[in-house]
């Protein structure tokens, strides 16, 4: 049996506009591998190419609205950004379904970091949580008074569940790949210094209700 620590703190993509103070364990005692890449530094970043892969339905992705999609630049904001679909089987109550989910549920982080628009990320997670208000308020704080990023858009090479049969709450690892990020303010000067692209291990929790899943925590592997 390996035994990880999970401390439900912020990732580097929301470190630098959220300070959190270090909340309970998440998993003490899990069933598995060590996760993907090996266990980050100190910082929560690692280098390591992943071991395995996990071959899930991903989310796609639709224009919310009609037009070519431009990434955001130093002049202004995205436009047009493909909004993620959530996959059938992401609504299953299944360890594949809940594989399917993890993507869906980081690419609408991504769409979030992008867009400023939260409103496929918040449908998926319990914001009265912790860790889920953290990300809101980071995003939103990205995006007030005109604000914007450039970058940050979110890949996830490998998620492995650590299914529990008869349990309604299930946890996993992921590996987490985000591009640098960018932040700007409304007259178009930087608004203070970039996050720089990273490789974590992130650990995710999430409940099924009501017939489809919720994140509940997430936060880095941090030992």
């Amino acid at each position: 049996m390996s035994r990880f620590t999970f401390a439900a703190l912020l990732s580097l993509r929301t470190r630098a506009v959220v300070v959190l103070a270090a909340i309970a364990v998440l998993l003490s005692g899990c069933q598995g591998s060590p996760a993907p890449g090996g266990s980050p530094s100190g910082t929560g970043s690692t280098t390591a190419s992943p071991t395995s892969s996990v071959s899930v339905p991903t989310a796609t992705a639709t224009p919310s609205i009609s037009g070519v999609y431009k990434p955001a630049d130093a002049k202004g904001k995205a436009q047009n950004v493909p909004v993620p679909v959530m996959p059938e089987l992401a609504k299953e109550n299944s360890k594949a379904g809940l594989e399917a989910f993890i993507g869906y549920w980081y690419a609408t982080y991504s769409y979030a970091t992008e867009t400023g628009d939260l409103g496929p990320w918040s449908q998926s997670t319990d914001v009265t949580t912790v860790s889920g208000a953290a990300y809101k308020k980071a995003v939103e704080l990205n995006y007030t008074k005109g604000r914007w990023v450039v970058g940050g858009r979110i890949t996830t090479p490998v998620v492995e569940v650590l299914w529990q049969e008869g349990v309604d709450t299930q946890s996993a690892k992921v590996q987490v790949l985000q591009e640098q990020i960018l932040y700007f303010d409304a007259d178009g000067s930087s608004g203070q210094q970039g996050t720089p692209e990273f490789n974590t291990a992130e650990a995710v929790k999430a409940t099924y209700r009501g017939n489809s899943w919720q994140v509940t925590d997430n936060g880095l592997i941090v030992g």
